[in-house]
């Protein structure tokens, strides 16, 4: 009795374990290749599927997705014989299951031996300098080569992409200093035309500053003149209009004359000769307009000696201003201006002195 049920549970647990054999699951974008008796048979599809157990035999499964692989870097000869690394990443995708299994044994490796030959073969008909700036060439040239060699394996090539490129140590110090002195170079450059510019800009300022400024002085000047001459042509034009007579003439002209000497510093100055023509037109008037009266003929004696004391007076301060400027070895106009200065009248009546140029000669 123990022994058949013990037959029974095996025989269930075989049936069981023969049924999971022959029932697999396989996810989305996987697939799975089936050989029965040593023989591909079909590739398992996404989903459910059913194999014959122990008959049939399920391979592992293989990835249908895009995939990246970076290889490590690979030294390589330029065309200018300089030894660069350079470091590449793959983007492909398996689009036949059945020829990436049984076209080749290990199609990564394949393709990164692939890669590295190509990639010589491309680096070495370049110098260093257009390594560096053709990125896109070898990219290019890279994926038609591995799309070409990869089609038969059931690999599609999408994309090569070259991640690092470099160069020996030497080479990257004397290129950082070529870069420094370009970059030195440019630097010198945009400080020259700045300052090209600021001095231009400058001097064009201080251009139209000096054209304002002397347009402006001009327009004061002639804005000055017009008034000066506006001035001018309103006084002679009251003058004539009030007609005045040689009387007025002289009393102004006699008005000037004490600004003559107003000076602190004034030890010497000139009266011109037309100034005893002045007074004599001013005596004139004087003696004209104001004829003597009754009481002036009729002078009392008392009167007279009064006068006589002030002449005498004036006299000696005439004496006295006459001593004082002989220190200075005056002329004879200035001693005509201290007899003047005594007594006007004097010189009006002595024809002597009434001409200058007469008294000297």
């Amino acid at each position: 009795m123990d022994a058949l049920l013990i037959a029974g549970l095996v025989i269930v647990l075989f049936a069981v374990f023969t049924v999971l054999r022959a029932v697999r699951i396989v996810p989305q974008a996987r697939a799975r290749n089936v050989e029965r008796l040593g023989r591909y048979h079909r590739t398992l599809q996404p989903g459910l599927n059913f194999v014959i157990p122990y008959i049939d035999r399920v391979y592992p499964m293989i990835d249908l997705r895009e995939q990246v692989v970076s290889f490590r870097p690979q030294p390589v000869i330029t065309e200018d014989n300089l030894v660069v690394e350079i470091d590449t990443v793959l983007y492909f995708q398996v689009t036949d299951p059945r020829a990436a299994a049984y076209e080749i044994s290990n199609y990564i490796q394949a393709i990164e031996q692939l890669t590295v030959t190509t990639m010589r073969n491309v680096i070495g008909s370049m110098d260093l300098e257009k390594t560096l700036t053709s990125r896109d060439t070898i990219n290019s040239q890279l994926r038609g080569v591995l799309d070409d060699a990869t089609g038969k394996w059931g690999i599609r090539v999408n994309r090569v992409e070259v991640k690092a490129i470099d160069p020996p140590k030497t080479i990257k110090d004397a290129m950082e200093k070529q870069m420094r002195a370009e970059r030195d170079k440019r630097a010198a450059i945009l400080t020259a035309e700045g300052n090209r510019q600021s001095q231009i800009l400058t001097a064009e300022g201080e251009k139209q500053s000096n054209i304002l400024r002397a347009e402006g002085e001009r327009t004061a000047a002639i804005l000055r003149a017009e008034g000066q001459a506006q001035a001018i042509d309103q006084v002679f034009q009251a003058v004539h209009r009030n007609d005045p007579d040689p009387k007025l003439l002289a009393y102004q002209y006699l008005q000037v004359l004490p600004q003559l000497a107003k000076g602190e510093n004034n030890t010497f100055w000139v009266i011109p000769s037309e100034v005893t023509s002045a007074l004599q037109g001013v005596s004139k008037a004087f003696t004209q307009s104001l004829p003597p009266s009754q009481a002036t003929r009729e002078e009392t004696p008392q009167v007279a000696q009064a006068a006589a004391e002030e002449a005498a007076q004036a006299s000696r301060a005439a004496e006295e201003a006459v001593a004082d400027a002989g220190e200075a070895e005056p002329g004879p106009r200035q001693l005509d201006r201290a007899r003047a200065t005594a007594d006007p009248l004097a010189t009006l009546t002595d024809p002597d002195h009434a001409n200058p140029k007469h008294a000297e000669r």
